[in-house]
């Protein structure tokens, strides 16, 4: 058994959420956190404990890819911590080699390979439709293939490696993350790794592609139509079946690595289609589309490619998600109540803030309420109250608030003249599941409660998912409110 550990990261915890840093270092180009040693000195106390608890087994932590120092930091700050893990895409060739030199001494810890597959979406140029281009399931097999047999090879310091995923996933595109097919289909990765593990490949190998066609990706316009032609075989001589979708492009190629949303695909599009090739009339609207080819042999095998075209003018917004239905009046932060928001989305110097959530000094109205702490006299800081916990937009989620007039709150500063920006909707249009309206007001707070107030008539308030949130500059002292 391993331990796999990872520190509280929670929204409470002074050390905040390690994927929202990350996410806000992409965003703001904040420095990488694992420079932060507060981060390294959580893992070696948990490791350390965890130890002490269980001296039998040992533990391990993962991180994405080894650039920078984390190998070093590792070894340095986390002598509890027995073995690294590694997710690697694309630098899955170099990782033995680049491993040991991180790690030069002979008493360099062992790491595992948690997760490998081909190189990812954010790892890829987009090509001249703005796209990414997605290797098929075949073309896949030697990114598996060639990544196991490095691996296999250092027998210095690795002791093995798992393959991403063991199933079907929406990330950036129906299927470039998954060893099998929506309909459990394995793929011809699947056979590739099973011969590598056993010596010898299974009976029956899942079909294979050669090549997925358009005759135009480009320069379409709304109600066009365009021919794919497929090129499949099976070795077996299975009979093919082969299933056509087109669906919009997600135009999501984030790094964060939830599941996502599959976009509206377009059942009526196809003109004809049979097992080589499909006649496919275009939606009335522009954007970018992915057309899909699913083919399987009837015996539980199947693989895919798919190919991005663009057609001219803008893309019809995606039918909306339903957020969930609000009673009004409808209390965010209130006490005796079921959070519908939670204050999980720490920004700017989280390092620097701290919230108590059931602070008893002098609540406006019942027993408690919330007090935050900006520590530094700089830099900037803020939460916001998301619904779900720690999205930003990629899963669906919120509350339809149609029909309310204002958005109220009391708020008094611990020792007045503190400046504040309060306000709601954080989640623009350019993500899948954004706020559909938004509001923001500016305040300097007096010692004592006063109510404040945003006015939020006329606005679409159908889906909000950023219920409330505050941000502030530094203001030369800390700030507590």
């Amino acid at each position: 058994m391993l331990a796999f550990l990872l520190p509280d990261l929670g929204a409470g915890n002074q050390f905040a959420t390690a994927d929202l840093q990350f996410r806000l270092h992409e965003k703001f180009g904040e420095a990488d956190i694992t420079y932060n040693a507060a981060i390294w000195s959580a893992i070696q106390n948990i490791a350390a404990m965890a130890h002490q608890l269980d001296p039998n087994h040992p533990t391990l932590t993962t991180v994405a890819e080894i650039g920078g120092e984390k190998v070093q930091h590792i070894h340095a700050l986390c002598p509890a911590i027995d073995i690294v893990g590694i997710n690697t895409y694309a630098g899955t060739a170099s990782i033995p080699q680049r491993y040991r030199k991180a790690a030069p001494h002979r008493d360099a810890k062992p790491y595992m390979i948690t997760e490998f597959g081909p190189a990812g979406v954010w790892e890829v140029r987009m090509n001249d439709l703005g796209a990414v281009d997605e290797p098929n399931s075949t073309d896949m097999v030697e990114w598996y293939r060639k990544a196991y047999q490095d691996f296999a090879g250092d027998t210095s310091h690795c002791l093995g490696s798992y393959a991403f995923a063991w199933g079907s996933k929406q990330e950036a595109t129906a299927t470039w993350f998954g060893l099998f097919l929506p309909d459990g289909a394995k793929t011809p990765a699947v056979d590739a790794l099973a011969e590598l593990w056993s010596g010898k490949p299974p009976a029956n190998l899942a079909p294979a592609i050669k090549s997925l066609k358009l005759n135009q990706n480009d320069g379409l316009r709304p109600g066009d139509t365009i021919k794919a032609t497929l090129d499949a075989t099976d070795a077996q001589g299975d009979t093919l079946k082969v299933t056509w979708v087109l669906y919009q492009d997600s135009k999501n190629y984030h790094t964060g690595g939830d599941a996502q949303a599959a976009p509206p695909s377009y059942p009526d599009a196809f003109v004809t289609s049979d097992a080589g090739s499909a006649e496919v009339k275009l939606p009335d609207s522009g954007g970018l589309y992915r057309l899909y080819a699913f083919v399987e042999d009837g015996q539980g095998g199947g693989t895919v490619a798919n190919a991005p075209l663009r057609v001219q003018g803008p893309q019809a917004e995606a039918p909306r998600t339903p957020a969930h239905e609000a009673k009004l009046p409808f209390a965010l932060v209130a006490d005796r109540i079921k959070p519908p928001y939670i204050a999980s989305g720490w920004m700017g110097d989280t390092a620097a803030i701290s919230m108590d959530e059931a602070c008893i000094d002098k609540p406006h109205g019942g027993k408690t309420c919330v007090r935050f702490t900006y520590a530094k006299g700089d830099g900037w800081g803020g939460v916001i109250w998301q619904n779900p916990a720690n999205d930003w937009g990629d899963q669906p989620g919120g509350y339809d608030l149609s029909g309310a007039k204002q958005l109220s709150f009391w708020a008094r500063g611990e020792q007045g003249g503190e400046k504040i920006k309060f306000g709601f909707g954080a989640i623009g249009r350019d993500k899948e599941y954004f706020d559909t309206g938004k509001g923001e007001v500016e305040v300097t707070l007096s010692d004592q409660w006063k109510q404040y107030s945003i006015d939020v008539t006329n606005k679409d308030l159908s889906r909000i998912k950023s219920g409330f949130m505050w941000t502030l500059g530094g203001q030369g002292r800390p700030i507590t409110f």
